[in-house]
């Protein structure tokens, strides 16, 4: 039976790179999305067994993704792909609910690896990074400072940093321009940060959005 993967990555020659790698292997990538929230509208449409994406992509970042995916589709697995290896990052996309964690620099030796393991319902983890359960030790000693947001205050924090005004996030998340006026100010005091410019380098940091 042959697997069906969505391929998802702000970067096409990303995409088109691991389309070339997996199809080598009698892997089908049935579709590509560029951001999250579109990984999440072509899963609804395609249903692949097996999506990988990456997780520092605009608009939507792959961890939000992972979340709402779980809930809307259950049956789909996910191998997030990255070019972070902290324990921060590990612990959040197995939290999120991400059946595999790749590497992008050993994208090209273990892409077909993970996608099989995942498929065949097991746990995949680039052999550079420590596994799930050391990440999340490591993350219960040193919590982050996202684990104090709600989802909603990380989904308006990544548009912030995006350059969108509250008005367009407010169109974009459906919900009132005040009511996103004060998401974006309790989600600066539970960060401890005053400006724009801060508030990016921390998204940057922790994967919330590309840097570019």
């Amino acid at each position: 039976m042959t697997i069906r993967v969505l391929l998802v990555d702000d970067h096409a020659m990303m995409r088109a790179g691991l389309k070339a790698l997996l199809e080598a292997a009698g892997i089908s990538v049935v579709g590509e999305a560029g951001d999250g929230r579109a990984a999440l509208q072509r899963t609804i449409e395609l249903k692949p067994d097996v999506v990988v994406m990456d997780i520092s992509m605009p608009d939507m970042n792959g961890i939000e993704a992972a979340r709402l995916l779980r809930e809307k589709c259950p049956a789909t697995r996910v191998v997030m792909l990255s070019m972070h290896s902290s324990s921060e990052h590990v612990f959040r996309a197995f939290e999120a609910g991400a059946a595999g964690y790749l590497l992008k620099e050993s994208a090209g030796e273990e892409a077909e690896a993970a996608v099989r393991a995942v498929h065949g319902g097991n746990r995949y983890i680039s052999s550079a990074i420590a596994p799930p359960e050391s990440a999340a030790q490591t993350h219960a000693e040193h919590a982050s400072p996202l684990d104090s947001l709600t989802a909603r205050e990380r989904q308006v924090l990544q548009l912030v940093v995006e350059g969108k005004s509250s008005a367009e996030i407010a169109k974009l998340v459906f919900l009132s321009r005040k009511s996103v006026e004060s998401y974006r100010s309790r989600l600066m005091k539970k960060l401890d940060i005053s400006d724009v410019p801060a508030l990016v380098k921390f998204a940057i940091l922790h994967g919330i959005t590309p840097p570019d």
